[in-house]
């Protein structure tokens, strides 16, 4: 195996960086993504848990995606403590 699958082997961002290379460079198999996501992602080793729906949605140059996650588990949230939270899982905003 060489280094950069063996160093991808146990790593989702590699991999899923390795699927966003192929689909930029091959339009069936974005195509494929775009369609059925699981599939793709399952046929690169990542496994999709079962119950859990997946959609790729492409960024243009004038349409930028930006995801919601889900509150913390346990409710009641206080805003403050909300911010803290969002701020460890949320990405920076860099896309224009």
């Amino acid at each position: 195996m060489s280094d950069e699958k063996q160093a991808g082997v146990n790593d989702p961002q590699r991999t899923w960086a390795r699927i966003v290379a192929q689909a930029w460079a091959d339009e069936n198999f974005k195509a494929r993504l775009l369609a059925d996501p699981a599939a793709v992602l399952s046929e690169a080793g990542l496994n999709v848990p079962a119950g859990v729906g997946l959609q790729v949605l492409e960024n243009t140059a004038n349409v930028v995606h930006l995801v919601l996650p889900p509150p913390p588990s346990g409710g009641g949230v206080e805003e403050s403590e909300a911010r803290v939270s969002a701020l460890s899982i949320a990405p920076p905003i860099s896309c224009w």
